[in-house]
């Protein structure tokens, strides 16, 4: 079965981008058994693919919960934004085990979602989630920058 099935792909690859189509219905007409077995392949693929899948989101739960802890208890303790973010991402970044890196935008849906979650283990932390999705601010439009060269008596006006 598996045979025609790559024998009928084979013979589509060969033909040129118009003729696809046409030639993938006649594939198939000429071997139902194609049809068949590739309708019941399909579904052992996709239970394949979320057994293979489910370390990953097993970890990035685990990570986000490290995540959520770290930012909350930090923040809880009195510490800014930006220092309570940094420790929080770094964890998220190296517990995450798949070949790409978490993206800080990710990382704060991550905390955000675990949070909202379980309430009860964050208590006081909803407060801060709105700081994790702030935009920096961009400077004022008539600060400039100093030009190199210049004493410190001209940048700072003394």
């Amino acid at each position: 079965m598996i045979h025609r099935a790559s024998t009928a792909i084979g013979s589509i690859d060969r033909l040129g981008p118009a003729s696809k189509p046409e030639a993938m219905v006649m594939a198939l007409r000429r071997s139902p058994s194609t049809l068949r077995s590739a309708a019941a392949a399909l579904p052992l693929a996709l239970l394949a693919g979320l057994i293979a899948g489910a370390p990953v989101l097993a970890q990035e739960r685990g990570a986000a919960s490290k995540g959520a802890q770290i930012y909350c208890f930090m923040r809880n303790s009195g510490n800014s934004h930006q220092v309570s973010w940094d420790a929080a991402y770094a964890v998220i970044k190296r517990q995450g085990d798949g070949p790409f890196k978490t993206s800080p935008q990710h990382a704060a849906v991550l905390i955000t979602e675990t949070v909202v979650q379980n309430p009860g283990d964050y208590p006081d932390c909803g407060r801060f989630l709105g700081d994790l999705f702030r935009q920096p601010e961009a400077a004022p439009a008539g600060t400039a920058t100093p030009k190199a060269g210049t004493s410190r008596g001209e940048r700072y006006g003394s």
